[in-house]
This record gives C-alpha cells, sequence and structure tokens, in this order.
C-alpha cells in the first residue's frame, strides 16, 4: 500500500495516521460505533459486489501487463488480450449498473404505501439478467483467449486461474 494512501486510509477510519508501534492516541477498542461501521462498509463493499457478480475483476491490480509477462505474449497477442478485456470490463461495469438499479427498485417497492410484488419480481429478474450476461461475456472472453493463445500459453493460463493467481 502507498504510503499516501495508507495514511488517507488511517484517518478514514480515525486512527492517528502518524502513530507507530501502537502508540495512536486512538486504537481501536475506542472507536466510535459510526467510525467502526464505516470500516466495515469501506472493507466489504468490493467484495459484495463480487459475490452478486461472479468476481468484478480478473483478480489482479493490471491484468493486461500481468498477463502480458506471464504468457510472454507477442504484440498483437496483447492487443487482442486488450480488447478482450476492455469488453470485458463494459460487462461488469453495466452488471454492476444494473445491480444498483434493481436494489434502487426493492427500496422503492418497500417504501411505497402499498407493497409492489411485481415490482420486486422485475428487480429480482434484472439482478438475474445482469448476471447472466456477465457469464455468456466470460465465456465469449474464454472463447476468444483460447483462439488467441498456443497451447504452452493456454496451458500457463489454465493453471494460473487452477492456482488462483488470477481469477476469472
Amino acid at each position: 500500500m502507498h504510503s499516501r494512501f495508507h495514511r488517507h486510509w488511517m484517518r478514514f477510519h480515525g486512527v492517528d495516521p502518524f502513530a507507530y508501534a501502537g502508540c495512536a492516541r486512538r486504537r481501536r477498542d475506542s472507536w466510535s460505533e459510526e467510525a467502526l461501521h464505516r470500516a466495515q462498509r469501506f472493507a466489504h463493499r468490493r467484495f459484495e459486489e463480487d459475490d452478486v457478480l461472479g468476481a468484478a475483476g480478473l483478480g489482479v491490480r493490471r491484468p493486461l501487463r500481468f498477463l502480458s509477462w506471464r504468457l510472454e505474449l507477442s504484440p498483437e497477442q496483447t492487443g487482442s488480450l486488450a480488447r478482450i478485456l476492455e469488453r470485458l470490463k463494459l460487462e461488469r461495469a453495466q452488471a454492476a449498473l444494473d445491480a444498483r438499479r434493481a436494489a434502487a427498485d426493492l427500496a422503492d417497492a418497500l417504501e411505497a404505501g402499498e407493497f409492489a410484488r411485481a415490482r420486486v419480481e422485475a428487480a429480482g429478474e434484472l439482478r438475474a439478467a445482469a448476471a447472466r450476461r456477465v457469464e455468456g461475456a466470460v465465456g465469449k472472453a474464454l472463447e476468444e483467449l483460447h483462439a488467441l493463445l498456443d497451447p504452452e500459453q493456454r496451458s500457463q493460463l489454465a493453471e494460473l486461474i487452477r492456482t488462483g493467481a488470477i481469477r476469472i
């Protein structure tokens, strides 16, 4: 973690960012309930989206650079991989937007004077359709990767997926 981000994160969670070796003025047990709630929300927000959409990213910070290096891709292969990853990223972003819309519809149905069962079912269908689209996009991306890579590169990619170094 970069030192500037670390200080920002510590300040966000109510800890003295320049305290070292337990010398902080405020310890975790003295945090307010609101600060604890913010810390938990900050820590779990991304993982909840990953669970809903079947992994929101490829599991590494720079997937194109990482895969180009590990699979020793040619410049043409790297360009094709960039297009594949961009399409997958856009589809996942659209699915995340649909999931947020569905959550807003659920909240609206709950808040209304009369319970709108049809609205709840429509929101559930919207979330399910988004998840199906992401699954289809992942399948298409894997198909394109299979055609793009040579057999040795495919076996290396399969090993990266098996070991958890990258997730799709």
